[in-house]
């Protein structure tokens, strides 16, 4: 590059990050707002910092009842809000200290003329709590929303306490865990009267500092407050499940629903089978059995003695593994226990050992909860065997959601932008909701490092890098464009989208590749990738990295072109070319006609081929058969022509980008072969999608779910046709279905479609929602479509 041009450049970017800079740290519109009159508040003698379960309380005397009565509620870690023993709400929403979120209730429907007593419980589990939660000390905050309300302002005219009676224990389960830590309840400790008129007088609340929002000057406090935009969580109850195991005790007829009695001085043990996994509360109500212990083991599946899960309707031979809660009766009757945090588990274990008092286990119930997801879309076609891969993969997509993304709600709980990009549009897709979407997109842009990178999860108290995810984040940018109508909010992004490309632009060699990168450039979990790491020569140059560098520069150059600065959306465009062309001159393999991995020609993947294939790096007269070539080593019924070389597989979650490829190459009728891996995992009993193949670690992860869109997308067809989805290019692929209807809820509406084979032709019936138009495609032939309904016919 001449050195004119070059300087050119690097000025370009320097006002890029300049503005981005400056951008990304001016204050919200709350800063206009008044200033909150009220106070954090914590308990009397309570840690600052370490593990405590605090109780508030206060007395509101009304004449009347009230029509509203809004209030904003926070605390640090979490809390539950009841209004005369009825549960008003919790949260807050997970996020970090410059956007701490507090939640809007109206507490009107709790209230009633005359005394009122508002009471919450707030914890703080200290070194044991989940990764995913960011913390600065406990505290608890209530702001009034009008004059009325403000009588309830946190001040020290709320009582407070510390409870005793709640410690946490850290899980011993093998593998990687970073969720919520068990729970031990001492009945003989705990203050079973806090709800209500407390027996032994409380102290009054002690005041850390008043309550600020964001964008306040010289702020009291860490606690930035921004108002929470998703929805209440879901809480719902469920049945429990059934009895399919008890030892030392008959098996308790009508348990749940039904009490049963352990005996004095025994040990037994209670397996519950939920018939599929869930996330919520357990709750259990128990009553006598003094000195008597309950452990509740938590689990997605049972394993045998040498650890493996097998077929997850199988208890013969299989034993319980899992974290655990604990509750320590102390003789009372109608004791129960509900854990301060959700739990996961398809198996539920009672193991219950009583002393000298029989113990009565009087009944046990399930709060189902995640985030209020509405399925909106379906898919129902003449083959029986696609709808449990429907079902399963949106009640996958349902238990990994709750107040941010997850990637698994067991094991983790955290928010990966690799899982993220996925789930995001299954939820466009599927429920029609970007409400959770936007809150993922607006959290990975404040958790940019001053490096200019995204961290790899976020919201999480231990920073993790994984620099390629930066570049996924702005695919989830472009995604959400595509699908939803605000452009303002793709604006607002673009700052920090620049950020993250420069520090790219910047490694770029100048053959078009990437230098080595530091941190932890994951893939996938390749089989032979090591820790998921594609291979990279000795100064870099991987043809994975660089072709999402160029998915990332193509989706940028659009948005900066049409929403941002021109003259950017060049540089990015010219950086794409360099990289696409090196990838194709340097990485083409003319003996196997395959990319590899590499300049150097040692190793291939499927990976580098599918991200080759679907950005046209390898030209459109040569994709199928490197498909082919690809799909011929795993995969029934694809036989290539000629040699093809050992090549790491794409797991569960890379091959979302494979059916991108697969559609893009004219391929889309072979789709749904490959849904042989599903179709195993349903066979094994799994009633959420694995992680990864067996042996795997966790039966329930986020990625793995993307059926649900692709049948959606690759087989019904029906595709965004520009920002905003206005328009829609709907090319059904059926394959060997005969018959596909299908709904999709797109930004503007309802997009219905009834699909039927005639000979090689088709018939359809399409129903499009006011305002949208668009194209439909069958073989190469276009007919336009319109709003309303319609039927069309084509050969």
């Amino acid at each position: 590059m001449p050195s004119r041009a070059r300087r050119a450049l690097f000025i370009a970017l320097a006002l890029a990050i300049f503005f981005s800079i400056f951008l990304a740290t001016q204050s919200s519109p709350q800063a206009a707002g008044e200033q909150w009159r009220t106070s954090w508040i914590t308990a009397p003698g309570a840690p600052q910092r370490d593990e405590a379960v605090l109780h508030f309380h206060k007395v509101l005397q009304l004449e009347q009842k009230p029509e509203k009565f809004l209030v904003h509620v926070s605390a640090d870690n979490q809390f539950v809000l009841y209004v005369n023993q009825q549960r008003a709400g919790s949260g807050p929403a997970r996020s970090d200290l410059a956007h701490w979120k507090y939640e809007t209730l109206d507490l009107a429907p709790f209230l009633h003329a005359g005394a009122n007593v508002l009471a919450a419980t707030v914890w703080n589990f200290g070194t044991n709590t989940a990764i995913a939660q960011i913390s600065d000390r406990t505290g608890f905050i209530l702001h009034g929303a009008g004059a009325a309300e403000q009588a309830v302002n946190t001040d020290e005219s709320w009582e407070a306490e510390i409870d005793h009676g709640i410690v946490t224990m850290r899980p011993k389960v093998p593998g990687y865990y970073a969720a919520e830590p068990g729970e031990r309840l001492d009945a003989a400790r705990f203050d079973w009267d806090w709800n209500g008129s407390p027996s032994v007088p409380w102290k009054k609340a002690v005041v850390l500092s008043r309550g600020a929002l964001r964008g306040e000057s010289d702020g009291p406090n860490n606690w930035q407050l921004v108002e929470d935009a998703l929805p209440a969580m879901e809480m719902k109850l469920v049945p429990a499940g059934q009895v399919v195991r008890s030892e030392g005790v008959g098996t308790p007829a009508g348990f749940p629903e039904k009490p049963f009695t352990v005996p004095a001085n025994t040990k037994a043990t209670v397996l519950i089978d939920n018939a599929h996994l869930t996330t919520g509360y357990p709750e259990l109500m128990v009553g006598g059995g003094k000195g008597s212990s309950i452990r509740l083991t938590y689990t997605e599946a049972l394993v045998d003695d040498q650890g493996n899960k097998g077929n997850r309707n199988e208890i013969q031979g299989k034993h319980i593994v899992g974290m655990f809660d604990e509750f320590l009766p102390d003789g009372a009757s109608s004791r129960e226990f509900m854990p301060l945090s959700w739990r996961t588990w398809r198996y539920l274990q009672l193991e219950i050992e009583t002393k000298d008092q029989p113990l009565q286990v009087e009944s046990l119930r399930t709060w189902f909860s995640a985030y209020p997801f509405e399925e909106r879309a379906y898919f129902r076609s003449d083959d029986p065997s696609l709808q449990p891969i429907w079902e399963i993969g949106w009640r996958t997509a349902r238990l990994d959601a709750h107040d941010t993304y997850m990637d698994t709600p067991y094991w983790e709980r955290l928010q990966y932008i690799g899982d993220t990009r996925i789930q995001a549009l299954i939820s466009y897709a599927v429920a029609g909701d970007d409400r959770l979407p936007r809150q993922a997109i607006e959290a990975f842009n404040h958790s940019r490092v001053p490096d200019g990178l995204t961290q790899s999860r976020y919201p999480s108290s231990l920073v993790q890098m994984i620099p390629t995810f930066s570049l996924l984040w702005v695919g989830m940018v472009h995604d959400f464009w595509m699908y939803r109508d605000d452009p303002a909010f793709v604006r607002s992004q673009l700052p920090g989208t620049r950020t993250v490309l420069s520090w790219y632009l910047q490694r770029q060699r100048p053959d078009g590749l990437l230098q080595n990168l530091p941190w932890w450039p994951f893939a996938d979990w390749g089989q032979d990738f090591k820790d998921g790491v594609a291979p990279e020569d000795e100064n870099g140059g991987s043809a994975i990295i660089a072709l999402q560098f160029v998915e990332a520069l193509r989706n940028a150059a659009e948005m900066e072109a049409a929403l941002g600065d021109a003259h950017q959306a060049e540089i990015y465009r010219a950086a794409a070319a360099r990289a696409a062309r090196a990838v194709r001159e340097l990485c083409w393999n003319r003996q196997y006609g395959l990319i590899a991995d590499t300049p150097a020609q040692k190793h291939f993947s499927q990976h580098a081929n599918i991200l080759a294939v679907w950005l046209d790096v390898i030209p459109a007269a040569q994709q199928k058969d490197v498909l082919t070539k690809i799909l011929s080593t795993n995969d029934a019924g694809f036989t290539a022509a000629g040699p093809v070389p050992p090549m790491t597989a794409a797991t569960y979650y890379f091959r979302f980008y494979l059916a991108r490829a697969l559609e893009h190459a004219g391929m889309a009728d072979s789709y749904l072969q490959l849904l042989g891996p599903w179709r195993t995992m349903v066979g094994l009993g799994l009633t959420t999608w694995a992680e990864s193949p067996e042996p795997t670690r966790s039966d329930s992860h986020a990625w793995s779910a993307h059926p649900n869109y692709d049948l959606l997308t690759v087989v019904a067809g029906i595709h965004s046709g520009g920002p905003g989805f206005g328009t829609l290019r709907l090319e059904p692929h059926l394959g060997p279905l005969k018959h596909v209807s299908v709904a999709f809820p797109a930004a503007r509406g309802l997009i219905e479609a009834e699909y039927t084979r005639a000979g090689q032709g088709i018939e359809a019936r399409i129903t499009l929602p006011p305002g949208m138009s668009g194209q439909f495609v069958w073989n190469g032939k276009t007919a336009a479509i319109h709003a309303g309904s319609q039927q069309l016919t084509l050969p």
